[in-house]
């Protein structure tokens, strides 16, 4: 079964950092491009970022530019996302996706992400 589980949320204060995982089952994951992205309840899904097989290109949203950073590694079937000075805008469920955009295949069930003081 194809599968993509997040791991790594949880609640920090304005400034702090998270590293988010998404670990793949079920398919080869080093054959396939992969993407973060978020949502808050009511809103529409929002690109984070993505990164391409080898972990050799990346883009990021403007909203997370210079903030996080994508990486992969393909002998674990692991994406990560390292996030840094987290703000309170931040706040959303992070969801890992099969494919280089938002519109990917495959989607994991989220990880909570909180930036409260």
């Amino acid at each position: 079964e194809v599968q993509l589980a997040e791991s790594g949320g949880g609640s920090v204060q304005p400034g702090g950092s998270l590293r988010l995982s998404c670990t793949a089952s079920g398919f080869t994951f080093r054959y396939y491009p992969m993407t973060w992205v978020r949502q808050v309840p009511g809103k529409e899904i929002e690109w984070v970022s993505s990164i391409n097989i080898d972990g050799g290109y990346k883009k990021y949203a403007d909203s997370v530019k210079g903030r996080f950073t994508i990486s992969r590694d393909n002998a674990k079937n692991t994406l990560y996302l390292q996030m840094n000075n987290l703000k309170p805008e931040d706040t959303a469920v992070y969801l890992c996706v099969r494919g280089g955009s938002r519109d990917g295949d495959i989607r994991g069930q989220g990880t909570q992400v909180t930036v409260s003081s």
